[in-house]
C-alpha cells in the first residue's frame, strides 16, 4: 500500500505536469496560428491617400480562417459572411484597440487583434483573426483521458510488481523467523552467524542471534538454579530427615524430642535462608538493590552453618580477623551463601583443621579459607569452578566425599553477582581459597 501510494502520487504529479505543459504548448500553437493568419491579412493591405486598399481577399469560406478588417474609425471593411453574432460582436469590440488576444469561452474561439500601422506611424485600421479552439481542446481532452488510463494501468502493474518484489524480499525474513522459532524449541546452540551487520537482513540475523543467546542463557540459568538449589538444600534436608528418623526409631524423653525438634526447626530455617539467598542472587543479577553486611558476623554465621559437618568430619574451624573490617556491599545471607560452599569444601577435604582469615583493604573484604587437605593442582584451579567438575582428590575418593561438584561454581557465581570473585590457589600445602567482595 505504501508503494502504491508513492507511485500514485508520483504519477499524478507527472500527469499533472504533462497536461499543464501540453495545455501551454497548445495555447502557444493556437496563438502562432492566429499570428500567421493576421500576418497574412496584413500582407494584403496597404494605405493609399489615408485609406486602406485590399489587394487580396481572405478565404472567407473556411470557418477556422475567419478574419475581419476594420478601418481607422472601426467600420467593418471585410469579414466572413457566416460567422456567429457573438464572434462578430467580439471582433468589433477589438477594433481600434491595442494588439491583444481575446478568448470566448462559450464559443470556444480565440480572437487576435493587430493594429494596421504604416511607416509614417499613422494607424489606418485593425485586423482581427479568429480561431476555433475545439481541435485543441479535443487534443487536450484525449491526452488527459489517455493519461488517466495510463495511470490506472501503471498502478495495476506497480501493485503486482511491488507485491512480487516485497514477497521476494521478505522470503529470507520468513525463513529466518521460522528457523529461529525452530531453534528456540530444539537447538538453542544454532546461530545464523552472518557476521557484522551491514544491511537489514544481517541486522535481523544479529538481533535473532542475540535473542537466541538470551533465551539460551535464561534456560541455562534456570537449569543452573535448579541444580544449585537442589545442591544447597540437600544438606539441611538430609539433616531434618535424619533427626526425624532418630526421633521415631527409639522412645526418648520429652527434652530429647524437643532438642530433635529444635534441630529440625534449625534445618528448616537454614533451608529458608538458602531459598531467600537464591532470590537475592536473582535480584543481584538483575541489578536491583544491594544490602550491606558485617564482614565478621557473616563469616561467623557461615561457620555455624558448617558446624555439624565439621564435627562429623572431626575438623576444627578457626576464624581470625586481620584488623578492623568494613561492611560488605551485599546482603548478609548472600555473603553467607558465598562462604558456606567454600567452607564446606574445606571441611570435606581438610584432615583436621580449617582456617578462615578476614581482612579489609583497597575497598574490598578478603576471606581466605585454607585447610590441611590435599589441595588442588594448578590444572584444577579453574576447572573446579565449572558445574559438575570435581578435583582429583574428590574423584579419587580420598576424602570419602561424593559431591555433585556444584558448591564452588555456586560460590563463584554468587560472588560475581555481588561484583566480587572466588579463586583457588595451588601455591602451597592444602587447599587455599580467597573470596573477595566489595565494601560499602
Amino acid at each position: 500500500m505504501a508503494v502504491l501510494a508513492v507511485v500514485f502520487v508520483a504519477l499524478l504529479a507527472l500527469i499533472g505536469g504533462f497536461n499543464l505543459v501540453l495545455s501551454n504548448r497548445l495555447s502557444r500553437d493556437a496563438n502562432e496560428v492566429l499570428s500567421a493568419r493576421a500576418a497574412g491579412a496584413l500582407a494584403g493591405l496597404s494605405a493609399d491617400h489615408g485609406k486602406l486598399v485590399m489587394h487580396d481577399t481572405p478565404d472567407q469560406g473556411a470557418a477556422e480562417g475567419e478574419v475581419w478588417v476594420f478601418d481607422g474609425r472601426g467600420r467593418l471593411l471585410e469579414g466572413p459572411r457566416r460567422s456567429r453574432q457573438a464572434i462578430r460582436s467580439a471582433a468589433a469590440s477589438l477594433a481600434g484597440g491595442p494588439r491583444r488576444h481575446l478568448e470566448l469561452a462559450d464559443a470556444d474561439v480565440r480572437l487576435f487583434a493587430v493594429p494596421i500601422v504604416e511607416e509614417d506611424g499613422k494607424r489606418y485600421g485593425t485586423v482581427v483573426a479568429a480561431l476555433s479552439l475545439i481541435p485543441y481542446e479535443h487534443t487536450q481532452h484525449v491526452a488527459l483521458v489517455a493519461s488517466l488510463i495510463m495511470v490506472g494501468v501503471l498502478l495495476i502493474v506497480a501493485s503486482l510488481l511491488a507485491r512480487w518484489i516485497v514477497s521476494l524480499a521478505l522470503q529470507p525474513v520468513t525463513r529466518m523467523t521460522a528457523q529461529a522459532d525452530e531453534w528456540s524449541e530444539h537447538d538453542l546452540d544454532r546461530r545464523f552467524g552472518l557476521g557484522k551487520p551491514h544491511d537489514e537482513l544481517t541486522r535481523l540475523a544479529a538481533t535473532l542471534d542475540n535473542l537466541l543467546s538470551r533465551v539460551a542463557a535464561s534456560i541455562r540459568r534456570e537449569q543452573r538454579f535448579s541444580s544449585e538449589l537442589s545442591h544447597e538444600l540437600r544438606t539441611p534436608l538430609a539433616r531434618i530427615h535424619a533427626e526425624a528418623e532418630l526421633a521415631l526409631r527409639h522412645e526418648r524423653s520429652d527434652e530429647t524430642y524437643r532438642e530433635a525438634l529444635r534441630r529440625v526447626i534449625a534445618g528448616a530455617d537454614q533451608m529458608d535462608r538458602i531459598i531467600e539467598t537464591m532470590l537475592v542472587v536473582a535480584r543481584e543479577e538483575a541489578a536491583t538493590r544491594h544490602g550491606t553486611a558485617d564482614a565478621g558476623e557473616a563469616a561467623i554465621r557461615a561457620v555455624e552453618s558448617c558446624a555439624d559437618m565439621a564435627a562429623a568430619r572431626g575438623v576444627e574451624i578457626d576464624v581470625a580477623t586481620g584488623g578492623p573490617l568494613r561492611r560488605v556491599a551485599s546482603d548478609p545471607d548472600l555473603v553467607e551463601r558465598i562462604l558456606v560452599p567454600v567452607i564446606e569444601n574445606a571441611c570435606h577435604y581438610g584432615r583436621s583443621r580449617v582456617m578462615i582469615t578476614t581482612a579489609s583493604q583497597d575497598g574490598t573484604v578478603t576471606y581466605t579459607v585454607s585447610d590441611d587437605g590435599p589441595g588442588v593442582t594448578p590444572m584444577e584451579a579453574e576447572r573446579i569452578f565449572e558445574p559438575g567438575v570435581r578435583g582429583s582428590a574428590g574423584e579419587n575418593g580420598g576424602s570419602g566425599f561424593q559431591g555433585a561438584g556444584l558448591g564452588l561454581p555456586l560460590a563463584r557465581r554468587l560472588a560475581r553477582a555481588a561484583r566480587g570473585d572466588v579463586e583457588a590457589h595451588a601455591d602451597g600445602d592444602g587447599g587455599n581459597f580467597t573470596i573477595v567482595l566489595p565494601t560499602v
